[in-house]
């Protein structure tokens, strides 16, 4: 199983890109993890619709040949980034074509405060399901991010492992589940 990362962040030092970089070490076995760029997509507007740029053709295909996404997200002024936004914006145009169709999602966020990203998932979650993705409802994860939760490449607090690895199996199961239900149509 691949599923796809997506960062919602562009920051280089975002707290939930250092956090998504520590799934594959506790990824489900037989699941591979890889972080989709959208880095480079420049602002959507509707005039590219007819002639769509290489990057934004290149992210929606990284999408399409992903069999799930996580999107790992911080949040801005109570909602998700809108650099995130406009990623999500070329991945569902133009009109008709977007990638998220049927693809199954899992979301997630890292904040250093304690009610973290709850209103950015929310917002989150009335988008991908404009766009007919089916998103894991549970478990709910905004995890508190501590740089002293994760040392030399590892995770070394054990409740923090144990809310991302419960986070991870919860949406490959899901990946599966929705998976299985696309190839039975």
């Amino acid at each position: 199983m691949r599923i796809g990362v997506i960062v919602g962040s562009l920051s280089s030092t975002s707290i939930n890109r250092a956090v998504a970089s520590h799934f594959q070490s506790i990824a489900p076995e037989g699941v591979e993890l890889f972080e989709i760029d959208w880095s480079q997509l420049p602002l959507y507007r509707p005039d590219y619709d007819a002639d769509y740029p290489q990057v934004a053709l290149d992210f929606k295909q990284a999408i399409a040949d992903a069999d799930g996404i996580i999107i790992v997200t911080p949040e801005y002024s109570r909602s998700l980034p809108g650099a995130l936004k406009n990623a999500l914006d070329w991945a569902a145009r133009p009109w008709g074509q977007g990638v998220f169709n049927g693809k199954p999602v899992a979301i997630m966020g890292a904040s250093s405060g304690t009610v973290g990203t709850a209103a950015a998932q929310q917002h989150l979650r009335a988008i991908l399901g404009h766009y007919n993705a089916p998103t894991l409802g549970q478990p709910e994860t905004f995890l508190r991010y501590s740089a002293d939760d994760f040392a030399g490449g590892e995770i070394v607090n054990d409740a923090t492992r144990a809310i991302l690895t419960q986070f991870l199996d919860a949406a490959a199961a899901h990946v599966a589940l929705h998976t299985r239900e696309l190839a039975a149509l």
